[in-house]
């Protein structure tokens, strides 16, 4: 028997074992360092835990609610380890080649920073890699001629859920979610905020 610990990742409570704990501590550490210099650092650190939380969330049920190593080297698999992280000038390594052909599943999700209204037409526009602007069309079309493009889109409205997190957004473009991409995704809306704040 094992010591069981609690941990607050991403506003989410977890028990974990204490060798489980230990590993956890020492992985955050590790990527923490990664990132000491960075002045996104805060940002990416409470992406990569809820990203850890959103993991941890898909192996526990109500017959296993403790995080054991299992789980948090199936976590660091995914999420790729500190060391992995190789500047941009270093992606053509054969490891950066192989990262970039892993392609993770595409879900579909209302895109809110690109909407006119609910960001429905946007998150189709993500999700099948075109323009939003043809499935705008599309809906007034549907308004104009039959009067049920109203009703379709206030449905899909409801029904498609929000792309809040990180990891949500790049799962909309269908981008794998593990520590590089969320850096580069931080880094980028980071850098949109300050060419805004410029004009």
């Amino acid at each position: 028997m094992e010591k069981a610990i609690s941990v607050n990742l991403g506003g989410m409570v977890f028990d974990t074992d204490l060798s489980a704990f230990e590993m956890l501590q020492a992985y955050l550490g590790s990527i923490e360092k990664e990132f000491i210099n960075e002045t996104e650092k805060k940002e990416i650190m409470a992406d990569i835990e809820s990203r850890i939380a959103e993991l941890f969330l898909e192996r526990v049920d109500h017959q296993k609610q403790v995080i054991t190593i299992e789980d948090i080297k199936a976590v660091m698999k995914i999420l790729g380890e500190p060391e992995d992280f190789a500047p941009e000038e270093e992606e053509n390594t054969d490891r950066g080649k192989q990262k970039k052909q892993k392609q993770a599943s595409k879900r579909l999700y209302r895109d809110t920073e690109r909407r006119i209204f609910g960001g429905v037409c946007a998150g189709l526009g993500a999700y099948f890699k075109t323009d939003p602007l043809v499935f705008r069309i599309l809906f007034a079309l549907l308004i104009l001629f039959m009067g049920t493009g109203l009703i379709l889109y206030l449905i899909l409205w409801m029904v498609i859920p929000e792309a809040t997190t990180t990891a949500q957004k790049l799962e909309m473009q269908g981008e794998p979610v593990n520590i590089d991409n969320i850096v580069k995704s931080i880094k980028n809306e980071f850098e949109d905020v300050r060419k805004k704040m410029n004009f």
